[in-house]
């Protein structure tokens, strides 16, 4: 193969990603300047089919991109008209008033949606404005120049043996040049984290910090449903265990986001994030709500959570990082979509003046600035603080001296300073002989579903005949050291049931990974102890195929 050559399209700017950050920064480029080329390159089988958020919009990203959204049907269907907070205990609830909450925190003006709906309504108006947009085309390698710097993509390699040479039907891809390149994949995209190494860009910043956020679309009983109200939990299942918590969003059509985020730097191997999620609905509180209803959707994603001080640089020679492929999620209010449009729309003008001035391949080092001190570093700074309290002390600090900080910051300071976060979550795990084992109750299949039936609610699907996406550094590593030091927590902390270990009479055990299960939420590549699990991306159009997540 090294004698293959690819064919070759050149643009101004190539997007990798059709999410929120991506399409942003495709709308901006041409609403500044009709002529600019712009691709984007997104690996779900169509927009939306790899998009999961919670999610409740806040719509400053929109109304600073497209004003008129709402004239141009823009899917924010569901107003939040009611905000609560929780504290569970196993068997009863205590409900947090709002009015200690700092202001940020207040959800009135926002939108209970769907991202995926909206992605899929931003690459029309996108389309409409001549962006090009090629679904089932993931981007599976960097190019680069002569002089180190970003030159491009390779996208569209299909038909690979399991063996990683070309099969009977391969399909090179094809190289997608531009003056400059925007990485937008999301949560540890593996470009970003590639460009990330190669040059460098996490020197001197925390550690990014992640949450595994797993979700449920419910349709419930009419008489149950509340259309607009918000609900958050802290507290049980979890306890001391782990960070987390969940949500319960009422949107149209008597339909509800039921959610669970546990934060990944969690001790416990034995701790199983899944199990967690069916158990916190058996709550009386949820258990009412759901009783009666039916899940219609599942799926899972990884959270960033490392907020201000875990922001890598986000520019190297002809290359920008987006939204979360930086990190830009406000952890407190749970909130990063609004952000990653304005990510998106800040690179976009900061490319676009410098193509203006006859600039190309350099670092628009405008967009980081413009980050770092504008709209989102405004917002991610007065948080910073929550997340580390929470990590080192618990959730009543993070709740107490959390929401100080928070007021303070509102005035325009802190006590605290900047605190830090230290470990990574894959660091953060500890030996499974110093923690006891959690026993979790059997799903009923009502309020409560095994791994593998509800991996098939994510529609998830994967050529079987090409190579596995998730690459062991070392194939030793899971049964010689994760399995005898951490009870190879891979086999719980995945929410798709990937991983296993194989026990039979008279053998070695085996670890096997199920990659056609793979639902793309990179916990394994964030949380394995040893890190030795690489995520790469699989042939374009795999994976889940999310309705409206």
């Amino acid at each position: 193969m090294t004698d293959m050559t690819r064919e070759t399209m050149e643009y101004d700017v190539v997007i990798v990603g059709a999410g929120p950050a991506g399409l942003s920064a495709a709308i901006r480029l041409k609403q500044l300047d009709p002529d600019c080329e712009v691709v984007v390159l997104e690996k779900g089988s169509e927009v939306g089919a790899h998009i999961l958020s919670g999610a409740v919009l806040d719509p400053c990203g929109l109304d600073a991109l497209i004003p008129d959204w709402k004239d141009k049907g823009a899917p924010l269907n569901t107003p939040v008209n009611d905000d609560n907070f929780y504290m569970l205990g196993e068997g009863g609830k205590v409900r947090i008033p709002n009015w200690p909450m700092p202001p940020l925190m207040n959800n009135h003006g926002n939108y209970i949606v769907s991202m995926g709906n909206v992605c899929r309504w931003m690459a029309e108006q996108a389309e409409e404005l001549g962006v090009e947009i090629f679904p089932g085309m993931a981007c599976s390698e960097m190019v680069y120049g002569d002089n180190g710097e970003v030159k491009g993509v390779v996208a569209g390699e299909f038909g690979k043996n399991e063996d990683g040479t070309p099969g009977p039907s391969y399909e090179p891809g094809m190289e997608l040049h531009g003056k400059y390149v925007f990485l937008s994949e999301g949560v540890r995209g593996s470009l970003a984290k590639e460009v990330m190494a190669k040059y460098d860009l996490s020197k001197d910043k925390e550690p990014q910090k992640f949450g595994l956020g797993m979700k449920e679309i419910w349709e419930v009983d009419p008489a149950k449903h509340r259309e607009g109200s918000v609900t958050h939990t802290m507290g049980w299942p979890l306890g001391s265990n782990a960070g987390g918590g969940s949500f319960i969003y009422h949107l149209e059509n008597n339909q509800v986001y039921v959610g669970f985020v546990v934060h990944l730097n969690y001790q416990n191997p034995h701790l199983y994030p899944y199990m967690e999620f069916q158990r916190f609905k058996h709550h009386p509180m949820v258990a009412e709500l759901l009783k009666g209803g039916k899940r219609v959707a599942y799926g899972a994603r990884a959270i960033t959570e490392g907020g201000y001080q875990s922001m890598p640089k986000m520019v190297a020679p002809g290359v920008a990082l987006l939204g979360c492929s930086v990190g830009m999620v406000n952890v407190p209010r749970i909130k990063g979509n609004h952000n990653a449009m304005l990510s998106g729309k800040a690179a976009a003008e900061a490319a676009h003046a410098a193509m203006a001035a006859g600039r190309a391949s350099d670092e628009l080092n405008e967009y980081e600035t413009e980050v770092r001190t504008g709209a989102i570093g405004k917002d991610l700074k007065k948080v910073r603080n929550v997340k580390p309290l929470w990590s080192k002390y618990g959730l009543l600090a993070s709740l107490t001296v959390g929401g100080l900080d928070m007021w303070t910051n509102t005035w325009g300071f802190s006590l605290l300073g900047t605190l830090k976060h230290g470990k990574t979550d894959a660091e953060a795990t500890g030996l499974a002989v110093a923690h006891k084992k959690i026993e979790y109750p059997k799903p009923d299949g009502k309020l409560s579903f095994d791994r593998l039936t509800n991996v098939s609610f994510s529609m998830t699907n994967h050529e079987e005949s090409q190579p596995a996406h998730l690459h062991l550094k070392d194939p030793n590593v899971p049964v010689v050291i994760n399995l005898r030091n951490y009870a190879e927590p891979a086999q719980r902390y995945c929410p798709a049931g990937v991983y296993e270990v194989v026990h039979e009479d008279g053998k070695e055990p085996r670890f096997v990974i199920n990659f056609q299960n793979c639902v793309h939420c990179k916990t394994c590549d964030i949380k394995d102890p040893s890190q030795n699990i690489n995520w790469v991306t699989p042939q374009g159009g795999d994976g889940p195929n999310y309705p409206n997540m």
